[in-house]
């Protein structure tokens, strides 16, 4: 069965971007949320294998997303989708509980390898 993934970002041509790269690679992208309170609802509904975050969000951000999803889900598999230059945001989110991070913009061998290191 394929494992199931959550896709947020707010930006909706990221999201798809992103879910097109994951399908192809024959993962299943069961939701998608553009904040990280929609993100810990998508989690608690969908219960994914992995959620791709991204960092800079509206109302609720990609760390403060993390935290919400790690506090009830400890072992939540979390990678953080950051630009360049976000280092910083990347060392906090990873406090926070994420796993790991993919930089945009994505290639997709590089997003799929992290994936695969998180996942299988």
């Amino acid at each position: 069965m394929a494992k199931k993934i959550l896709v947020v970002d707010d930006a909706m041509f990221m999201r798809k971007l992103l879910s097109d790269i994951l399908s192809k690679a024959g993962y299943e992208v069961v939701a998608e949320a553009g904040n990280g309170e929609e993100a810990y609802q998508m989690f608690k509904q969908h219960h994914p294998d992995l959620v791709t975050m991204d960092i800079t969000m509206p109302e609720v951000t990609g760390i403060e997303g993390v935290k919400l999803i790690t506090l009830d889900y400890p072992d939540a598999k979390i990678l953080m989708c950051s630009a360049m230059g976000q280092e910083n945001m990347v060392i906090d989110s990873v406090k926070a509980g994420a796993k790991g991070f993919i930089v945009k913009p994505f290639v997709a061998e590089k997003v799929i390898a992290e994936v695969q290191k998180l996942i299988g």
